[in-house]
C-alpha cells in the first residue's frame, strides 16, 4: 500500500457513512469538505476524497477546526507526511466563501508529483540552504517524471509572523523560471494566532514550501481590481519589524490618511481599509500595501512590508464581481476552461465583498469557474507579499479527460 492509499478497514467502515461518493474536478484532484465541528470530519473528507493514492493533500482549516484531533483521525487513513495545510481567515469551497469548514484537495499521484520543504522558524531563515534545497528537489523531481514539464510552487506561511517579506526575499534566487504563489494563514477577524501543517503538526511562525511537477497544463496567475489615484502619501516615520507606520506626511498615520479620504479618523474601520487601499510602484506595476487596523496610539498597522521614505499612492477599486469574472474567463485558453482553480484569496477582498453586499455574486463566480482555496492575511507572488489580492493556480485536465 502505497503512503496516500487509505487503508483497507478504514475503505469497509466508511460505506456507512452519510457523505458524497470521491468527488474530482478531473486533472487529477480530488476535493472535500466538511464543517469543523462535525465530530466525523476526518472519516467524511477521506470517504469524499476516495483511496488515492495521493502525492499530498492540502488542507484549509477554518480556525474553529480541533486540529490535533482532525490530524489524528487522518493518520488512520493517510501518511502524515503528505498532509499539508493551514487555517484560513474563511475559506473557499465549491459554494464559493464560506466559513466554519475544512476544504481540501487531494492531489493524486497519476497527475502530480510534489515535494515539501518546511521553515520551522521563520525567525532564522537559511536563504542558502533553502535555495539548494529547491535545485536538488527540482531535480530530482525531473529525472523522476522527464515527460513532465510544467512545474509551480506553492507556498504557506504563518500570517501572524510578519515574516513573509523576508522568506519571498531569501527564496527568490532560487525560484529562476519557476512560478510561485502562496497565502499566508488566517485566524478568522482575529489576528491572534495563526498555524501552518506540518507532518501532523500545527506549526506557529513556520511555512511550507510545496514545489509541483505535473502532466497537467497550469497558470499561475495574479489579479486585484484596484486603480492607483493621483493622490500620494509619503511614510515619514515608520517601525519597519513591527510593520507599524506612525506618521504620513510628518503628520499622524491615521488623522492624515483619514483626512486624504475626507474621514473623521473615529471612523476608519477594517471595511474603510478594504475600500481604499493603498499601492506601491515597483518595477513598472503596482503592488498592494494593505492596512489592518489603527492601534490605540493612532498608529497604522500594515499586512506587509512598510518603511520610511516609501511614496504610497491612494487605489480605488473597480467593480470587483466584474473584475474577477473577466480576469477567471481570461484563464480559460482557447476556450477550455481550468479543471479546478486553487486560489488564495485576501481577507480584504472578502471583507469588500461582505460591505458592499456582493459575496453572494462573487460566490457565483468563483463556483463558475471551480475555485477553491482559502482567505489569507496574504498574498506571495513569485519573490513578493502582497495584499488585496487573489493568487493561485488554473489546472487543466488532460485532452482524454471528460469533467464532470
Amino acid at each position: 500500500m502505497t503512503a496516500g492509499e487509505v487503508p483497507r478497514l478504514w475503505r469497509d467502515d466508511l460505506t456507512s457513512l452519510e457523505a458524497p461518493d470521491p468527488c474530482g474536478f478531473g486533472a487529477g484532484l480530488r476535493y472535500g469538505a466538511v464543517m469543523a465541528d462535525d465530530p466525523a470530519a476526518a472519516a467524511h473528507l477521506v470517504r469524499q476524497l476516495g483511496p488515492g493514492p495521493f502525492s499530498r493533500i492540502i488542507l484549509f482549516l477554518s480556525p474553529e477546526t480541533a486540529i490535533d484531533r482532525l490530524m489524528q483521525d487522518l493518520a488512520q487513513a493517510f501518511d502524515p507526511r503528505i498532509v499539508i495545510g493551514c487555517t484560513t481567515a474563511g475559506e473557499i469551497t465549491q459554494k464559493g466563501y464560506s466559513e466554519g469548514e475544512i476544504v481540501a484537495l487531494g492531489l493524486m499521484d497519476s497527475h502530480f508529483l510534489t515535494d515539501c520543504l518546511v521553515v520551522p522558524d521563520l525567525a532564522v531563515i537559511d536563504g542558502q540552504g533553502l535555495i539548494g534545497e529547491m535545485i536538488r528537489r527540482r531535480a530530482a523531481m525531473a529525472d523522476r517524471t522527464p515527460d513532465w514539464a510544467t512545474e509551480f510552487a506553492f507556498l504557506m506561511v504563518d500570517g501572524m509572523s510578519l515574516r513573509e517579506d523576508a522568506l519571498t526575499t531569501a527564496i527568490a534566487p532560487g525560484l529562476g523560471n519557476l512560478p510561485l504563489f502562496g497565502g499566508s494563514a488566517g485566524d478568522g477577524t482575529r489576528f491572534q494566532a495563526t498555524r501552518v501543517i506540518w507532518h501532523g503538526k500545527a506549526l506557529s511562525n513556520a511555512a511550507v514550501l510545496m514545489l509541483v511537477r505535473t502532466r497537467c497544463r497550469v497558470q499561475v496567475f495574479r489579479l486585484d481590481h484596484l486603480v492607483p489615484t493621483d493622490v500620494r502619501m509619503v511614510v515619514t516615520e515608520a517601525e519597519p519589524s513591527r510593520r507599524i507606520v506612525r506618521q504620513i506626511n510628518a503628520e499622524p498615520a491615521a488623522r492624515e490618511y483619514a483626512r486624504l479620504l475626507g474621514r473623521d479618523p473615529g471612523q476608519l474601520t477594517t471595511f474603510t481599509f478594504a475600500a481604499h487601499p493603498v499601492v506601491v510602484r515597483l518595477g513598472g506595476g503596482h503592488h498592494v500595501r494593505a492596512i489592518q487596523q489603527v492601534d490605540e496610539n493612532g498608529d497604522l498597522i500594515f499586512f506587509s512590508a512598510i518603511d520610511e521614505g516609501l511614496v504610497l499612492t491612494l487605489a480605488e477599486p473597480q467593480d470587483l464581481v466584474a473584475h474577477l469574472e473577466r480576469e477567471l474567463s481570461a484563464l480559460s485558453s482557447g476556450g477550455v476552461a481550468p479543471a479546478a482553480i486553487l486560489a488564495c484569496d485576501c481577507i480584504l477582498r472578502r471583507m469588500e465583498a461582505l460591505e458592499k453586499q456582493k459575496t453572494g455574486a462573487i460566490s457565483a463566480v468563483m463556483r463558475k469557474h471551480r475555485v477553491v482555496g482559502f482567505s489569507t492575511y496574504g498574498e506571495q507572488w513569485n519573490s513578493m507579499h502582497v495584499n488585496h489580492t487573489m493568487t493561485g493556480v488554473a489546472i487543466y485536465a488532460d485532452d482524454a479527460e471528460v469533467l464532470p
